[in-house]
């Protein structure tokens, strides 16, 4: 089957798989409550991964799709720490023990748009409620266009060990219209800062299908963020949700690639950062043949979280702040989104948990082939049914699917394993979803997979 006919078919609306059961999934059902007695009940030997929400950004990117808002004063950052430092507290009370934390990943917004004073602070604060493993990675997302020697020197302070930098295009008509100027001098000289001071896990994140974007433009972009030297690189599609983001609407509707320029734009960017010895991990992720990632992929350890790709094994992820999202062994909680109503419950001394999803053994299985599916590209579905003493009769529902997929020539499938062909790796998102139970025909709250 040809591109075009592909994409006609198979370019639909589908969740990303971070997570499954995915977020609009969540219920007021699990509240603080339940979410304070899965703290309480989480075993002692738990290894712990800590996410920290700072929904602030010093500019407005008109792509953007995250939970964070504009700020030019100090005063709402310093009132937001002060309130990430009860959280804290309400959690670790809530826990009762000093459990190990193994990964810490800061995330927004611009975390580092806070003073550096006071993201050190509430590190200190984690250190003093958690026990730190001595390899614990400290990750953070910067902004390349406000990382200021006292912001790199922060990072150090903190104990920061592995940096990403924003970047999505380095076109200056892409810029210009997505509200981000931010030329490759300023970026290379973050990134030079960042080594200088002995951080040189640098991850770099672009983004292909923003308005004017070409695959001369793509091209460039990802030949110039190579240059960086990076160790991992994220190659995103722009998802236009305007009816979630509203200041989306800002971008010329014109002016936005179609589906197939899209996939021409992604495929320019794999060709350029292949030949550059790059291996493909995942569905968006690349790395250097001797990163952590790459390596985790071979042994089919990779993960994938609420962050996209990863190497993080614990079982547990805490989340901090407005929005954030956490994952326990009985489900997922999310925080109060809207940062007064968050900061309210906080401060009365409440857990500010808004939602979650307690998950069945069926969510559990499939959680499992989608990661699978979605970290290695192939699944056998009758083993992981196995490892979970369940009947794989369920899964093979999705078979006359899966036979379709194979007839196209998106996988191969002989009625148990399937794999992505290679060509078809874009669609691994449509391929996931034939497990997926909670999907509606709509998929009104999605981003096309292409």
């Amino acid at each position: 089957m040809d591109t075009q006919t592909l994409i006609a078919k198979y370019d639909a609306r589908v969740p990303r798989y971070t997570s499954y059961p995915t977020a609009p999934h969540f219920s007021a059902a699990v509240d603080a409550a339940v979410y304070r007695t899965w703290l309480a009940a989480l075993p002692d030997d738990a290894s712990l991964s800590l996410y920290l929400h700072v929904p602030f950004c010093a500019h407005l990117c008109y792509y953007c799709g995250c939970h964070t808002s504009v700020v030019n004063r100090v005063e709402p950052l310093e009132s937001y720490a002060d309130t990430i430092l009860q959280e804290i507290d309400l959690v670790t009370e809530a826990v009762g023990r000093r459990l190990t934390v193994r990964h810490v990943h800061w995330g927004g917004g611009s975390p580092t748009i806070m003073p550096p004073a006071r993201l050190q602070q509430i590190m200190d604060r984690l250190r003093e409620r958690f026990a730190f493993d001595p390899k614990a990675e400290v990750a953070v997302e910067i902004d390349p266009r406000t990382a200021n020697d006292e912001v790199l020197d922060g990072l150090i302070a903190m104990g920061c060990n592995r940096v990403s930098l924003g970047v999505q295009d380095f076109d200056p008509k892409v810029q210009e219209t997505v509200n981000r100027i931010q030329s490759w001098e300023t970026t290379r000289a973050c990134a030079d800062g960042l080594r200088a001071r002995g951080i040189t896990s640098i991850n770099v994140d672009l983004m292909y299908g923003l308005p004017y974007s070409t695959e001369a433009s793509m091209e460039d972009t990802v030949a110039k963020a190579l240059d960086l030297g990076p160790d991992r690189i994220a190659v995103f599609g722009y998802a236009h949700v305007p009816w979630v983001a509203k200041h989306q609407r800002l971008l010329p509707e014109d002016a936005m690639p179609g589906a197939e320029e899209r996939w021409a734009q992604l495929h320019v960017a794999e060709r350029v950062i292949a030949s550059r010895g790059y291996r493909v991990i995942g569905l968006d992720h690349f790395a250097r043949p001797d990163d952590e990632l790459a390596t985790a992929m071979d042994g089919q350890v990779l993960h994938r979280n609420f962050q996209g790709y990863t190497t993080d094994t614990a079982e547990v992820m805490v989340g901090f702040g407005a929005s954030s999202i956490g994952s326990l062994p009985q489900g997922y909680v999310q925080n109060i989104p809207a940062l007064p109503e968050w900061r309210d419950q906080v401060r009365a001394g409440q857990l500010p948990t808004k939602r979650g999803i307690v998950l069945s053994e069926d969510d559990r299985l499939r959680r499992d082939v989608i990661e699978t599916l979605m970290c290695q590209g192939r699944v056998d579905l009758a083993q992981v049914a196995a490892a979970h003493g369940a009947d794989p009769e369920g899964l093979r529902a999705a078979a006359p699917r899966l036979a379709d997929m194979a007839a196209d020539g998106l996988i191969d499938w002989d009625g148990t394993t399937l794999a992505i062909r290679p060509h078809a790796r874009p669609f691994v998102r449509t391929v996931a979803s034939v497990f997926d139970t909670y999907l509606r025909p709509d998929g009104a709250k999605h981003s096309r997979v292409v």
